[in-house]
């Protein structure tokens, strides 16, 4: 036989049988990685830190049409504007073992054009709402005290206003409603309300 013609059967047949067990072994391992971190992150998967709900929540809306005299009696341009104040108290409770720092409210409308948001006054302003708008038809709640620390196991309760400049037409035709509550160092709870908005 010349050197041309050797065989080489035996040769490929020991290639094949060692790649089917490096196969194998990749397979297996494959699985037993995916199983780890599956493991992991079932163990690791903590809860949010808080939970929370929207009590009520009421819409009034405002035609603002000034006199056209400025304060000395003198005529000038009227300004007209409308507006929908949303108020919405809000219930929240921490669940962790670590005090929450409650940082701000965002009140969000998706209106057919898109999403409109209004961050909530402060409770200082809240309060003098009901002072520049004495007929106002909503309950005068406690207000929700941003910027304040909710201690581990602590349930807090109050209201949070928010003023979109629409009219009430176009507040109306909203497809979607809800807070973004904000957390320092804790992603942001969002709430939509379970409850109807009254609208007065």
């Amino acid at each position: 036989m010349s050197l041309l013609q050797q065989d080489s059967s035996g040769l490929g047949e020991s290639y094949t049988k060692g790649t089917s067990h490096v196969l194998r072994a990749a397979a297996v391992a494959a699985v037993l990685v995916s199983a780890a971190i599956a493991t992991f992150m079932i163990v690791e998967e903590k809860p949010p830190a808080a939970t929370g709900e929207i009590v009520s929540v009421w819409a009034h809306p405002e035609h603002i049409e000034t006199s056209g005299l400025d304060a000395n009696g003198e005529s000038m341009p009227k300004e007209i504007a409308d507006q929908v104040m949303v108020f919405a108290t809000v219930r929240l409770h921490n669940q962790s073992k670590e005090p929450l720092f409650l940082s701000n409210v965002l009140t969000n409308a998706t209106l057919p054009d898109g999403i409109h948001s209004s961050y909530a006054a402060a409770p200082s302003d809240y309060d003098r709402m009901f002072v520049a708008f004495p007929g106002l038809p909503v309950p005068h709640g406690q207000a929700l005290a941003l910027n304040s620390t909710i201690e581990a196991g602590q349930t807090v309760e109050g209201t949070v206003v928010s003023a979109f400049r629409m009219t009430r037409q176009q507040f109306d035709a909203r497809k979607d409603l809800n807070l973004t509550i904000g957390f320092r160092y804790q992603p942001s709870l969002v709430l939509t309300p379970q409850v109807p908005v009254t609208e007065r």
